[in-house]
């Protein structure tokens, strides 16, 4: 299929890997960004070949791209499969994803990989950069074979949701990832202090009479694994990072020059443990919504670079697995399609720069990919970009999500800001109607 020559014309055009935020045009050619710039785009007229885009008021950024999804595919696709989570991505903006491999079975080998991979091209759309899983079946135990992993495509390793708890193991396990330069992410749960938690341990899981997890239980996983990574000279990465002392490990390692880096979720940023007062299952998360001085720590730590990427976890779950008593429902929530309007929201309240919500989106996951072209409007790079409208109000209902499930707290809520263009490698994937 030819690419269409697209004119995006009068945005403001943000890229954080040049340092660009002017009012300028984008023009896209064969799937790649032929020239950016006021008045790049003066000269062409709308043709069957050539589409302009009148994007006045609209931010125009490098592809959104997210490090840490689920799209429970294979094995839960009553939940979401491959092409529905691609749509909902679409629809958030994001021109990557790249899913966990807790699925059924576990993505611990060359066959599920490639099959993953060959599901999303056959949909189209959004790309898909798995990860493969650290340990085969997510036992802890015996190491995946990562080179198997890395040739079919796997962008990384994580036993995400099972934290790798032998040191001896994450030790291998970095050496290991270290000789093809594979990224390592932890899901940072000393597991031995977490048995049977239920949410954050403070005042507010006392007053709910539920089992709290500590910040500790995080804290002490970063601390060892830090150490590892040092000794190791392997690139380490945080998962869903939700401590202020995780924040405060980070940032020592980082003054060091480490080869560390770290996520956040929006709604470790948006919310706390006090949104569990009423026992909504639609905000019990791994790791758990934390304390206010948490999330300041985490919204400083992502404004000053110290966590690297915003990502959303997304984990959807049916209606079975969250409208139940809070100690059976399922841990997770559905984010794909409400980050950006999230996003903005920290935007408005001056808690985050528009350039530095891009880099977190965008530039600085893309530089944890190994060879990936995206991240950049530079010209001749990939054309993956992601267009928002920041001043559109729109309501989250069901009908608004192209995920199969709705499990999120914000749903029904006014949000403010949204995508109105996704393109991938030069082809519209998501478009809102105007």
């Amino acid at each position: 299929m030819v690419s269409q020559l697209i004119v995006l014309r009068g945005g403001r055009v943000l890229d954080p890997s040049q340092g660009l935020d002017e009012t300028a045009d984008v023009v896209i050619e064969s799937g790649r960004i032929r020239s950016v710039g006021s008045g790049a785009g003066a000269s062409y007229t709308a043709s069957e070949q050539v589409r302009i885009v009148d994007v006045s008021g609209h931010w125009v950024c490098p592809g959104f791209i997210d490090l840490h999804v689920h799209l429970r595919e294979p094995g839960q696709e009553y939940k979401e499969d491959i092409a529905s989570g691609l749509d909902a991505a679409a629809a958030g903006g994001f021109t990557a994803v790249c899913p966990m491999p807790n699925t059924k079975p576990v993505n611990d080998t060359r066959a599920i990989t490639e099959m993953m991979i060959a599901r999303a091209e056959e949909h189209g759309g959004v790309r898909l950069l798995p990860f493969g899983a650290v340990t085969r079946g997510q036992r802890g135990s015996e190491l995946t074979e990562m080179a198997d992993l890395r040739d079919a495509g796997a962008v990384g390793v994580s036993d995400d949701g099972r934290c790798v708890m032998n040191a001896a193991v994450m030790r291998h396990a970095l050496e290991y990832a270290r000789t093809f330069d594979l990224l390592v992410t932890q899901h940072c749960e000393d597991h031995h202090l977490t048995e049977g938690a239920q949410m954050h341990e403070g005042a507010r899981s006392t007053q709910l009479g539920l089992r709290g997890w500590p910040r500790a239980a995080e804290d002490i996983i970063v601390a060892r694994d830090l150490i590892l990574a040092e000794a190791t000279g392997a690139r380490y990465h945080v998962a869903h990072i939700s401590s202020f002392g995780a924040v405060r490990l980070l940032r020592e390692a980082k003054s060091r020059g480490l080869r560390v880096s770290a996520e956040v979720t929006p709604h470790h940023l948006l919310f706390t443990d006090e949104a569990l007062l009423s026992y909504d299952t639609y905000c019990k998360v791994n790791p758990p919504l934390r304390e206010d001085e948490d999330r300041e720590a985490l919204r400083q730590a992502l404004a000053d670079g110290t966590i690297d990427c915003i990502a959303t976890d997304h984990a959807p779950h049916s209606d079975l697995e969250k409208d139940c008593e809070f100690e059976a429902a399922s841990v997770g929530i559905n984010g794909l399609e409400s980050a950006v309007a999230s996003m903005l929201q920290l935007v408005r309240d001056g808690a985050l720069r528009p350039m530095r919500m891009v880099e977190a989106l965008s530039t600085a996951p893309a530089r944890l990919i190994p060879d990936f072209d995206g991240g950049s409007l530079r010209e001749g790079k990939r054309a993956d970009l992601t267009v928002l409208d920041p001043e559109v109000r729109w309501i989250l209902d069901q009908e608004a999500l192209r995920s199969k499930s709705h499990n999120t707290p914000l749903l029904g809520r006014e949000l403010m800001g949204r995508p109105s263009l996704t393109i991938v490698g030069g082809q519209v994937v998501h478009e809102l109607e105007r």
